[in-house]
């Protein structure tokens, strides 16, 4: 089964290409890259041992050989790759935020642009295989998730499932390594700015929020609104969100426990921690796997859900091939060993 790459040059889509050139099910066919066509990837990411050439993007010919398509390009400029691939029958897996978000005029609100193919969202299955599995197996356009709503929903999917907690007052504190922020140059960014420091972005208001809110609030049935607040850290990768949050009555900390690991007991790359023990960042990098450490103060009635992951593999590129697994009927894990 041939698939293709539509923005294989930024960090996303060569971890994809990555991904994909060790993946036994299927061959890449196109990649595509606007600002180093006609080049070799492995001549931009010389780790990538491959001879593909970077193209020009040529949506017949990519249609016209590949069975799924990946498109990882820019937010706005996405949809209308997404669509035209759509309207000539392939499934799609779009890595940007165009179709996550189900209200369009939120999506405009946050991301300050038109969204110009809202027939599409109600088409789009959200791409979080713990959470939506059935949904992706029978989806042609799967809108795959943001790194830090990834973190956030897996951390906190069990307790508002099981309405455990009160949906007012959660708060997120997350950090994230400098990829997050893309291959773009930006003094954010820059090794001066960010090294040796740890600072926090977005603090009133990160383009993810009302992604999270909008999957949490499906989970818990009710409206959920969050406080959430980013930061970066002079790392290349990797993300750690700590969730907080009030119990609504004491509970077991065994019985919280039991909770989670009936949530994830089939879901491959959700690691749920034994009591006492805390996810690090180093443990998930170039991995497709969520750690999740819990504590429960039953005094105050809080509890703090740690989550961290690789937000290029399991927060990007990893959980994009994971949907295709789905997609194309395969075992979920094939190619993310």
């Amino acid at each position: 089964m041939k698939v293709s790459v539509i923005g294989a040059t930024g960090y996303t889509g060569a971890e994809l290409v990555k991904i994909l050139l060790g993946h036994p099910e299927v061959k890449l066919g196109s990649i595509t890259s606007k600002s180093f066509a006609g080049k070799k990837i492995s001549d931009v990411y010389p780790n990538l041992d491959t001879d593909l050439v970077c193209d020009e993007i040529d949506l017949d010919r990519i249609s016209s050989e590949s069975i799924l398509v990946f498109v990882a390009l820019p937010h706005s400029v996405s949809m209308e790759v997404v669509a035209k691939l759509y309207s000539r029958g392939k499934k799609v897996i779009d890595l940007s935020a165009d179709f996550r978000i189900t209200n369009p005029s939120v999506y405009e609100k946050w991301y300050e642009t038109a969204h110009t193919q809202k027939e599409l969202l109600k088409e789009a299955a959200y791409g979080l295989p713990e959470i939506y599995g059935d949904e992706i197996r029978k989806a042609s356009l799967v809108a795959n998730p943001g790194c830090y709503p990834t973190s956030v929903i897996l951390a906190l999917a069990p307790l508002l499932e099981n309405e455990l907690i009160e949906e007012e007052g959660i708060i997120i504190d997350a950090k994230s390594g400098v990829s997050g922020a893309g291959r773009k140059l930006t003094l954010n960014a820059h090794y001066p700015e960010i090294n040796e420091s740890l600072h926090p972005y977005a603090v009133e208001g990160h383009r993810h929020t009302p992604e999270m809110e909008q999957e949490l609030s499906k989970m818990a049935r009710k409206k959920i609104n969050i406080t959430f607040v980013p930061h970066l850290v002079p790392i290349n990768r990797g993300i750690i969100s700590t969730c907080y949050a009030t119990l609504k009555a004491s509970l077991k900390k065994a019985d919280i426990f039991g909770f989670y690991k009936d949530s994830y007991d089939d879901a491959p790359f959700v690691q749920v921690l034994s009591p006492g023990e805390f996810p690090h960042i180093k443990d998930v990098i170039y991995s497709n796997r969520c750690r999740i450490g819990i504590a429960v103060d039953n005094s105050r009635r809080r509890i703090i859900v740690i989550s961290s992951l690789d937000n290029l593999v399991k927060g990007a590129s990893g959980q994009a091939v994971q949907n295709m697994n789905l997609m194309l009927g395969l075992d979920e894990k094939t190619g993310l060993g």
